[in-house]
């Protein structure tokens, strides 16, 4: 099996672990920088460059594609999808989940418990007040659509703060969302890793002293938990919701249960690794190596089909 990597740093924790895994399991590897590839389009013929060659007999691709570069990234794996190769995650799917609002319509419509978020776009001074009523009044949270890693998140203590920082954003013609603050979550989340349809790893996050954000990017701390049954059953249901077979779900403990805040398709693994002590990564190339035998499985049955109807 010959797998790419697809990141833009070949030095990332993550980007180093899925190779060392791909490698440990008697595979060829190769890290891929997506931002530097080149698609063909030519009838019959998807094509995709890297430095100078055509990237062939490739069997699967893991995508670790950064928000500022979904656009292009999902073309790539978009162009290896067609050429039949096995991935981690659709290009569809990397759209999708990394769509916020997309993401909570979602969720809305297939019953997920999320926390209450409004979304307008670019409301006038007057509209404000009756945003902030709607999400339950403050303290409330906004969020940059764009934002990731806990960057663009905002809290607002007071309805003259969330005013200012909703009409801030307006100014700049930002996209944001306007959610409810769960308190009662104390600064803590938790983010579970899912893979083919089962919770694979789980960890709570802390934030830390004065911060209301979990993101350990933001100095926060994990440790490995068990979800119950009923609380894998919510983030594998996230995970489905957006098309993923390998996923970071986070959630939110809540008054009203588990609450789902986002699902990511290509989560950071240091935090989970280390946290729970869980070959996360080798379970990814597990995964994978899964889809490949499903597929020359199907494609034996199907061949075996036509030959003996002609």
């Amino acid at each position: 099996m010959k797998v790419l990597i697809l990141s833009t740093k070949k030095s990332l924790y993550s980007t180093r672990a899925l190779k060392e895994a791909v490698l440990a399991r008697g595979h060829s590897v190769e890290v891929v920088d997506h931002t530097k590839c080149s698609v063909l389009m030519e009838c019959g013929k998807p094509q995709i460059y890297y430095q100078g060659h055509a990237l062939d007999d490739v069997t699967a691709i893991i995508p670790r594609i950064g928000a500022s570069v979904t656009f292009f990234g999902s073309a790539v794996v978009r162009q290896f999808e067609m050429q039949g190769v096995i991935t981690t995650a659709s290009a569809d799917a990397i759209e999708t989940s990394r769509d916020k609002l997309r993401s909570l319509q979602i969720f809305s419509t297939l019953g997920i418990n999320i926390p209450k978020t409004v979304f307008a776009k670019f409301p006038k001074k007057d509209d404000i007040p009756e945003l902030i009523h709607k999400v339950g009044g403050v303290p409330l949270v906004v969020k940059l659509l764009s934002g990731t890693q806990g960057l663009g998140v905002v809290l607002a203590d007071t309805k003259s703060a969330a005013k200012s920082v909703i009409e801030a954003f307006s100014s700049l013609k930002a996209n944001i969302l306007i959610q409810e603050f769960i308190k009662e979550a104390e600064r803590t989340d938790i983010r579970a890793i899912v893979i083919n349809d089962r919770v694979v790893a789980a960890m709570k996050r802390q934030g830390a002293p004065g911060e209301f954000r979990s993101n350990l990017h933001q100095g926060g701390f994990a440790e490995a938990i068990e979800l119950s049954p009923e609380q894998e059953a919510i983030a594998v249901k996230a995970a489905q919701a957006m098309g993923l077979g390998v996923a970071g779900v986070d959630l939110l403990p809540s008054d009203s249960g588990l609450l789902v805040m986002e699902v990511n398709s290509s989560p950071g693994l240091e935090g989970i690794q280390k946290s729970t002590g869980i070959d996360v990564s080798g379970a990814i190339v597990e995964y994978l190596e899964k889809q490949i035998e499903a597929k020359t499985a199907f494609q034996a049955a199907e061949s075996f089909r036509l030959n003996k109807i002609s």
